[in-house]
């Protein structure tokens, strides 16, 4: 799926692209059908709410799971990012984010790029995520928000917030999110929430501003998250285990557009369980060298 220059301008001029029901009822349940049972594994890559049994993050799917493994190869989800940035990628990280409901918690405000420049030294933004619901996304359960054209304004200052969550993130104050929703719109658009059925699409930029409630309604809201980036943008630090920062800068190839129908062969290196070495962070080995 290519992008056409009317998109191109839109993403430069908002930081993103929403596309409803790009997958069909049928692509999208051969993923909702999956991630019961990814849920149920105690896994160190199954990140838990505050003081709850309910995943708030399970990461790289894509290794272990062969639907997961065809839709991070698919090319609605590669080619636009591929056409913004003019270059191969490599998948950065893989998400399945469950704000499940009663329980799923917030997302505080910030930028991915920030996370990934701060813990993982990417050298640029050139490196974007894009997400497909596998719920019903509505204004009860928790959608993401976004501050169209926050990603101008580049690298915001932020703080690293280890204690709102179950999972640490680069945050921005909430008085220049003020601002930036005030020079965005104000009440007049200074946010949008992008929702929709299952299926739908979104990619946004790595300097877009964004954030999402907790989700009191007692409908689930699971999506998933391809962060990519572009091969010679790839990180230079490797601070977190393997399983959140992939260190694989392999361009991804992508299968045909009905991957998700057809059992197209796919590599899983981690079927059987995480190496070792997905766990290893370059702070291990400076400890060991120690």
């Amino acid at each position: 799926m290519r992008l056409t220059p009317a998109q191109q301008q839109q993403f430069d001029r908002e930081g993103y692209l929403f596309f409803p029901s790009l997958f069909t009822p049928e692509e999208t349940r051969k993923l909702t059908d999956a991630v019961p049972e990814l849920y149920e594994r105690r896994e160190a890559y199954n990140v838990r709410e505050k003081g709850s049994e309910a995943v708030r993050t399970n990461f790289a799917a894509h290794m272990y799971s062969e639907p997961f493994a065809r839709l991070a190869r698919h090319p609605r989800m590669i080619e636009p990012v591929e056409d913004l940035f003019g270059e191969q990628l490599y998948m950065h990280q893989f998400k399945i984010n469950g704000k499940m409901a009663f329980e799923g918690d917030v997302w505080q405000w910030h930028q991915d790029y920030g996370t990934w420049l701060n813990d993982d030294l990417m050298p640029t933004e050139r490196a974007m995520n894009v997400a497909i619901f596998l719920d019903d996304v509505n204004e009860f359960n928790g959608p993401l928000m976004f501050i169209p054209g926050s990603h101008k304004k580049g690298v915001l200052e932020a703080r690293h917030d280890l204690r709102t969550t179950s999972y640490p993130l680069w945050t921005v104050d909430n008085d220049l999110i003020r601002q930036l929703v005030e020079r965005a719109g104000g009440r007049q658009g200074g946010i949008v929430s992008p929702k929709g059925p299952a299926g739908s699409m979104i990619l946004f930029h790595s300097c877009l501003v964004h954030a999402s409630t907790s989700n009191l309604s007692p409908f689930n809201r699971v999506s998933v998250y391809l962060s990519l980036c572009a091969v010679s943008n790839h990180i230079r630090r490797h601070k977190r285990p393997e399983y959140i920062a992939h260190r694989d800068f392999t361009p991804i190839s992508c299968l045909p557009d009905d991957c998700l129908l057809k059992d197209y062969p796919v590599d899983l290196p981690w079927k059987d369980g995480l190496p070792a070495s997905a766990l290893q962070t370059s702070m291990d080995e400076f400890k060991l060298a120690a």
